[in-house]
């Protein structure tokens, strides 16, 4: 077994979780509301705006024995660039507030996420960040292009209101080949122990968010209820 597939092995119970999360199988089921896709994009744009800069630092905290992975983290870069702004464009479409989103803060479990990313790079193993990568390219290529076919049916959304999720999706399917070449090189144990471990939390804190999301639905709904 190569070591990409033992990654994917060692995480399945993570992986497993993450899926199994209301708000996500909600929506890839189009059973979601259009504020609570309007809600996920703003998260998503608040972690999103840091790919880059993770990168960056990423690939400047590796040691010189992986040079090669620092070349890789600059193909990346080229192709996650900009990325933010195709989630506040599809903001717009939706009638939501693109600036407010720009100019606001994430909830908690996006700010948790992005902070455990710079940390582990700079604190641990710079290595680690690539389980952040697996975790949202595995779960993009698992449900993105689902949820946005699925949600624009359910929500009557236009094209330009998903693209997002339809060239997320269609994009890290080719990331993940890409990535299990990258994998599949490293040999060190320290970090394949690193790599795990990172993707293991990663998976736990982008759940986080999710469940997140959740929550302030339920709230919304037990509202409207009471209401009605």
């Amino acid at each position: 077994m190569n070591f990409h597939d033992q990654l994917l092995a060692a995480t399945a119970a993570e992986r497993t979780a993450l899926l199994a999360i209301p708000f996500i199988r909600d929506g890839a089921a189009g059973k979601l509301r259009r504020e609570d896709y309007v809600a996920f994009l703003a998260e998503a744009y608040h972690h999103v705006k840091h790919t880059l800069p993770l990168l960056m630092a990423c690939g400047a905290r590796l040691p010189e024995r992986l040079e090669w992975l620092r070349a890789a983290m600059g193909t990346y870069i080229q192709e996650e660039t900009g990325h933010q702004e195709w989630i506040l464009n599809d903001i717009r479409a939706c009638g939501g507030d693109a600036e407010a989103v720009r100019n606001g803060r994430p909830d908690l479990p996006a700010e948790l996420l992005v902070a455990y990313a710079y940390d582990t790079i700079a604190r641990s193993n710079p290595v680690a960040f690539l389980g952040m990568v697996l975790v949202l390219e595995g779960t993009s290529t698992e449900v993105a292009l689902q949820a946005a076919a699925a949600l624009q049916r359910s929500l009557a959304l236009p094209p330009q209101a998903l693209t997002y999720l339809t060239s997320h999706g269609a994009l890290d399917q080719e990331h993940t080949r890409f990535y299990a070449t990258l994998v599949n090189r490293i040999v060190d144990a320290g970090d394949r122990a690193a790599l795990v471990h990172g993707a293991k939390v990663f998976y736990r804190l982008y759940g986080d968010v999710f469940r997140g999301l959740d929550a302030a639905r339920n709230r919304d709904l037990d509202l409207a209820r009471k209401c009605a």
